[in-house]
């Protein structure tokens, strides 16, 4: 509420730092000298932190990185990452959660903390809808089917007979029970009925090792976990699982182009900000977030990374969670999934 409207509704008169704000207010609004000291308590006025729940030196960590340089030279303060890891995302994320409404604690949340956990985990601590306000979708990951070069397969639709034909001895790595690849895999085999045996990893670096040494048959992953080994013949890129072909791989062709329509397993990173944030700093980090991602250079940074640029608006990212959240619990329930 405006100064002089606040004052307005009190019952009372002025006490002598009411007459301060309503002066320094009243001089802002009318262009007068006062207006400096005003301005110059405009957020940010001093260091921003993104809160990321993974370790450094992975997708997430790069992204934050790219993002985080770029908002500290426009707003003019320091950007800071803060690595919190630790039980599937849940500890950075409810920091996040915890932190003050105040703008300053920026969480750069991942689609497994934020719409997968809350149907894996019993009991969280943290909502992902109550707990946080929407800011702004950073960056879409699509998942990559790959296989080793040695299984007779280069489509989907390759895969799926297989699979049919030898039911229960083909295997799927992921990066552990409950992952995003994990995920990607319990789909795949609800959405064609195939027998395949799920092999958790300790990460997905293992995941990737273990297909391209033929110990597991295929994957779904992230591009920036394979690409080096896609692109050099190490790996074959079956298909991208997003909803169109990645800029980083545009001969990879989509689930749809490979024989399984409507296939998708595409997660995102996105920025969000503790309940009760007030709404104009929800906009300004909407705004700055949206005018990096559409710098040129960024977006090179961010394809070579294996992912492709976000944007758009706190309410977009918001739906996307309350329906990814809804989407994924369906895929959790009729598959049986647990965590370890």
């Amino acid at each position: 509420m405006d100064e002089r409207l606040r004052w307005l509704a009190q019952p009372s008169g002025l006490d002598r730092r009411s007459m301060l704000r309503l002066c320094a207010a009243t001089a802002a609004s009318l262009g007068l000298p006062g207006a400096k000291a005003q301005t110059s308590a405009a957020y940010p006025n001093r260091s921003i932190r993104f809160v990321l729940p993974a370790a450094p030196g992975g997708t997430g960590d790069a992204l934050a990185r790219v993002i985080a340089q770029e908002l500290a030279k426009n707003v003019g303060q320091s950007v800071v990452i803060d690595n919190r890891t630790g039980a599937a995302g849940i500890v950075g994320t409810e920091l996040a959660a915890n932190s003050a409404p105040d703008g300053y604690s920026v969480l750069v949340g991942t689609a497994g903390a934020m719409v997968v956990n809350p149907s894996l985990y019993k009991k969280l601590p943290y909502d992902s809808v109550k707990s946080f306000e929407p800011v702004a979708i950073m960056a879409f990951s699509p998942l990559m089917l790959i296989a080793n070069p040695s299984l007779p397969v280069k489509t989907i639709g390759d895969l799926i007979a297989l699979a049919k034909s030898k039911p229960g001895q083909l295997t799927y790595a992921s990066a552990g029970s409950g992952s995003t690849p994990h995920l990607a895999g319990e789909l795949f085999r609800l959405m064609t009925g195939v027998d395949m045996l799920h092999v958790p990893y300790k990460g997905s670096t293992p995941g990737v090792t273990a297909v391209m040494s033929g110990e597991a048959s295929v994957m779904f992953t992230g591009i920036s976990s394979c690409i080096g080994q896609v692109k050099a013949g190490k790996l074959r890129g079956v298909s991208v699982n997003g909803v169109k072909r990645s800029l980083a791989l545009p001969d990879v062709p989509t689930a749809s182009e490979s024989g399984l329509p409507g296939f998708v397993a595409d997660f995102w990173y996105g920025a969000f900000v503790p309940a009760g944030t007030p709404r104009a700093i929800v906009t300004t980090l909407n705004t700055e977030v949206n005018k990096i991602l559409n710098l040129a250079e960024i977006k090179d940074k961010l394809v070579n990374l294996g992912i492709e640029p976000g944007g758009g608006t706190a309410e977009q990212l918001g739906e996307t969670v309350r329906k990814d959240r809804d989407r994924w619990a369906d895929v959790i329930k009729t598959s049986g999934m647990k965590v370890d």
